[in-house]
């Protein structure tokens, strides 16, 4: 009698054998089938991350097209896909390529002598005597300072210079991820819910932790867009604006820098119209010196101060010392995608710990998952 039921047992054992055995191969084969078509399309991430970016940002147009005009999807995904590549593409276009021939020009120019760096920097040091004391009192070469000034400039200058060449090169390629970015974007823009949806029940991470997840990626990719990348544009823009009317050559490529550097906390646009200040002032051009100094501390500083608040509202906010360093790490590996990528990192790091520590550590702190218009 006990035979049969050992068999059975056996069987039934085998059975458990080789289904846990064909449910490790196949996650194992999902692992590497993943890792390949992650690398696959590789080449590709930064025109993913921006369409992604993009059709987060846009998407409540999207929506309250669809409140008017609900049986039109494809085109109303269209119509927001237009309203993208006109409030968006065209302009930033325009502005890299007045950005690239400017600093061309003017690198072009230094090469050649028709701007002197040498003497600019001594007329600085001729309008403030009392600084050279000062920098000699506490041991600075200012002479080695002024060299590596000047091997500074022509480095970045070359850099410049080097990659525009590039750039006009690589044109065809630029263009097709260009292209790739809004066919994307179309598509994200049109099935976003369910591509969300569809995350969420794909992932193995729990419900509540995909919404915590997607909504601080949601959260993050708005801060940083949104709101940190619009004042960073208001400002570069506003510093271009007054360079050109003072006649401060290169006026686009001046205020692209002050963009990229308000993008930096604790950096900021000052660092380019407080030393173009203190040049005019050198040069002997008090009033525009002053016009330029007034400005940036006016009109430039307040920036921050007053559309931040109207445009990042309630989005979450990194303390400042992690968004310099994410900011910076990010630049430094992803390149010029790099300034929101890295905050993004560091926010999605912040939120894994976060539900680490309220589900492991305080477990009787269980989190809330995030209302669906938060997604």
């Amino acid at each position: 009698m006990g035979t049969p039921y050992r068999r059975v047992a056996r069987e039934a054992e085998e059975v458990a054998v080789q289904e846990k055995l064909e449910r490790r191969s196949f996650i194992l084969t999902l692992l590497l089938v993943s890792v390949a078509f992650l690398l696959l399309i590789k080449p590709f991430f930064t025109p993913i991350f921006w369409a992604c970016a993009t059709a987060l940002i846009f998407y409540p147009v999207y929506r309250l097209l669809m409140k008017r005009f609900p049986n039109s999807p494809n085109s109303m995904a269209l119509l927001t896909l237009l309203m993208c590549i006109v409030l968006l593409v065209i302009p930033v276009l325009v502005v890299t390529t007045s950005f690239i021939n400017e600093a061309v020009t003017l690198y072009h120019k230094i090469q050649e002598g028709q701007i002197d760096v040498s003497k600019s920097f001594e007329q600085i040091r001729n309008a403030f005597p009392r600084v050279n004391s000062i920098l000699e009192g506490i041991g600075v070469d200012i002479e080695e300072a002024k060299q590596r000034l000047l091997g500074g400039v022509m480095n970045a200058g070359s850099f410049v210079a080097r990659n525009a060449i590039e750039v006009g090169q690589n044109t065809v390629n630029f263009f097709v991820m260009l292209g790739l970015m809004l066919y994307l974007t179309f598509f994200l823009i049109r099935d976003g819910e369910k591509l969300v949806n569809l995350i969420i029940h794909a992932l193995p991470l729990g419900d509540e932790r995909e919404h915590l997840l997607l909504a601080k990626f949601a959260e993050v990719t708005r801060a940083t867009i949104k709101g940190n990348l619009v004042v960073a544009i208001t400002q570069g823009a506003l510093g271009g604006i007054i360079f050109w009317i003072l006649g401060i050559p290169a006026p686009v490529l001046w205020g692209v820098l002050m963009t990229l550097l308000s993008l930096l906390p604790a950096v900021g646009a000052a660092l380019i119209w407080l030393p173009a200040s203190i040049y005019l002032y050198a040069i002997g051009e008090p009033i525009k010196a002053t016009i330029l100094l007034a400005y940036g501390l006016t009109v430039i500083s307040l920036v921050d101060n007053l559309l931040r608040p109207i445009l990042v509202g309630r989005d979450t906010k990194l303390p400042d010392y992690l968004v310099l360093f994410s900011t910076v790490g990010g630049l430094f590996m992803f390149g010029i995608s790099g300034f929101a990528i890295g905050p993004l990192l560091a926010a999605l790091f912040l939120a894994f710990w976060e539900i680490f520590m309220r589900e492991f550590v305080h477990p009787e702190d269980m989190l809330m998952p995030p209302k669906p218009e938060d997604l």
